[in-house]
């Protein structure tokens, strides 16, 4: 794994984990207490707070705030100027920094460019949340997502591919660029091993 590289206009306050072979691009703060894993990639005008945990290979595109209580797992691609928010209810004039929702992206998810992502919900293993869409409750594995709000609208493979599945019922797919199987029970799909 290569070296991390901070651009010289970045800050990364005394204290901030930063994995190996990671990217920080102009104009981007990574605050004293965050965790990030390795080969992270922050493109220009990026904010990561202290009570953020971020997996291995993640990629932040520009614009983006990853505010206190969020959680990304390895993999997770967060498009440019997409929204996570950890207040439900804010009001300038009231502090809720006690109230913060935590929210957890899981792995391989992908958040697409100007959406938001409402406090207080997990998006599922590789999940795939549409560009615009208002994300504001829990998302399964698998889910494309579109819409505002967002409303469950097919399946994605792991690969980012649109799986030709019912949104329920008992179904299997297999994705034409990997071989991957998937098998649909109910409202959840499973990727089959082996």
């Amino acid at each position: 794994m290569t070296a991390t590289t901070i651009h010289a206009s970045a800050v990364v306050d005394e204290g901030a984990q930063l994995g190996e072979g990671c990217r920080v691009w102009h104009f981007v703060h990574i605050c004293a207490k965050a965790r990030v894993g390795r080969g992270c990639s922050f493109g220009q005008n990026v904010f990561v707070g202290n009570d953020v945990t971020i997996g291995d290979n993640v990629k932040v595109q520009n614009n983006v705030s990853i505010y206190d209580a969020v959680t990304l797992e390895d993999d997770v691609f967060c498009g440019p100027s997409m929204v996570f928010t950890n207040v439900y209810n804010p009001r300038s004039a009231v502090a809720r920094k006690d109230e913060y929702r935590h929210t957890q992206v899981k792995r391989g998810a992908t958040l697409g460019a100007n959406c938001t992502i409402v406090c207080g919900i997990t998006v599922g293993e590789y999940a795939f949340v549409g560009a615009g869409a208002v994300v504001n409750r829990d998302v399964p594995a698998f889910a494309l997502m579109l819409g505002v709000p967002a409303r469950h609208a097919g399946w994605m493979s792991r690969f980012g591919e649109r799986l030709p599945l019912p949104l329920e019922g008992e179904a299997e797919a297999t994705c034409p660029h990997t071989g991957d199987r998937y098998r649909l029970r109910g409202r959840q799909l499973e990727m089959l091993l082996g």
